[in-house]
């Protein structure tokens, strides 16, 4: 294996653009306008890049669409949990967009500005209630290890009906993949919400850039 395949950079490597941009409006045909019509606009008219730019493979968004807005819209976890385990899993894997987009998600779930500061520095930072503690770690086992310790579990299933810790697993899952496909187009972050920083590294530098992209 190659020193390149070694290395995990903290950010991708797409500073000078998207691999692929998001589709413009313009562009759209027909079928692509029906993939995108239920979508709600931001504020200022558009749909999310992460959307126009994952409609380039049509078929795979007919499918993703449906189970991606369970999981966001009417899943089995409250909201607050689930935009702790977005965020955190937004943290470990260096998603910028997903980030950007989820901070105001989680504010709105009654995520505090200081906790969402917090997340960055992790289920052992001073100032968590036990179970946010534990669904940190919930988000970085899967993230290190693929799987939940028996502790973890257990200790999550003291909090969780069984429907709840399945969907706990496949949330976080779900975040990596998003994570994966914006972190290696390099989507950019909307100018409206590009005033929600991911936070910097553990052990990095104070003034190393994080890079213009990220990823919903």
């Amino acid at each position: 294996m190659t020193d390149e395949h070694q290395h995990r950079p903290d950010r991708p490597a797409t500073d000078t653009g998207p691999r692929l941009a998001p589709l413009p409006e313009d562009e759209w045909d027909p079928s692509t306008r029906e993939l995108l019509a239920a979508i709600p606009r931001d504020a200022d008219g558009h749909l999310a890049n992460v959307f126009t730019t994952l409609v380039r493979h049509p078929g795979l968004f007919r499918y993703f669409l449906p189970f991606g807005s369970h999981l966001l819209r009417d899943g089995r976890l409250p909201d607050r949990t689930r935009e702790l385990l977005i965020l955190r899993t937004a943290y470990n894997t260096r998603a910028g967009y997903e980030w950007g987009r989820h901070v105001p998600l989680a504010r709105a779930a009654g995520v505090t500005a200081e906790e969402i500061r917090r997340v960055g520095a992790g289920p052992d930072a001073e100032g968590w209630t036990p179970p946010d503690a534990r669904l940190l770690y919930a988000a970085d086992e899967l993230h290190r290890d693929a799987r939940l310790s028996e502790a973890t579990w257990s200790a999550l299933a003291a909090d969780h009906d069984e429907a709840q810790l399945i969907e706990i697993t496949i949330l976080v899952g779900q975040y990596h993949m998003v994570a994966f496909f914006l972190n290696s187009v390099g989507t950019p972050l909307e100018p409206g919400y590009a005033s929600e920083a991911l936070p910097g590294p553990a052990g990095a530098r104070a003034d190393a850039p994080e890079g213009g992209h990220g990823h919903g």
